[in-house]
């Protein structure tokens, strides 16, 4: 499986979490505290439902949570794993819509997770460029800073799957 892409530059969280619009988290597994030391997220009871895009052995959550896990890299997807991404945006939607509380986490809570939530937030009935400005103001500005991600939102990912589906044409 391809892996999440190397970061460069970008500042690991100054929180665990975020809230972006009622009851609906984004997060990570990895974050720096006060003292500027860089600590692991633990998820215990906090949330109704968890969903990661990426995982780590002893992140939590616990047994008795509902945990929903698609590991996606953060690089182009497959339209596969867009049409995953799409569903899972329907799942969080009706989890919010039922009253429950969701944790969205990938492994430093920017694309992946920004993917899924503004996704969600467009399930919910915002159009793609204010899900993504609440995205970027409520969890952080190097959120969803993988271009290829927000033109996914962009375009839509019922679309961006179709054209992912495409083959190129051949040289003769």
């Amino acid at each position: 499986m391809r892996t999440r892409r190397k970061e460069g530059e970008v500042p690991d969280p100054r929180s665990r979490w975020d809230e972006i619009t009622g009851r609906l988290w984004m997060g990570g597994h990895v974050w720096i505290d006060g003292d500027e030391r860089r600590r692991p997220v633990v998820v215990n009871r906090e949330f109704d439902l968890v969903v990661s895009l990426f995982t780590r052995q002893g992140h939590g959550p616990p047994a008795g949570v509902e945990h929903r896990i698609l590991p996606i890299p953060d690089d182009p997807l497959t339209a596969r794993e867009i049409d995953r991404v799409r569903e899972l945006a329907v799942v969080t939607a009706d989890a919010l819509r039922g009253g429950r509380s969701v944790l969205v986490r990938c492994h430093s809570g920017y694309n992946r997770s920004g993917l899924l939530v503004a996704q969600t937030l467009i399930e919910m009935g915002l159009d793609a460029g204010d899900a993504i400005d609440r995205v970027r103001q409520r969890r952080s500005p190097w959120a969803l800073h993988n271009e290829i991600f927000e033109q996914y939102l962009m375009t839509g990912l019922h679309v961006a799957a179709l054209l992912t589906d495409l083959e190129p044409p051949t040289m003769l």
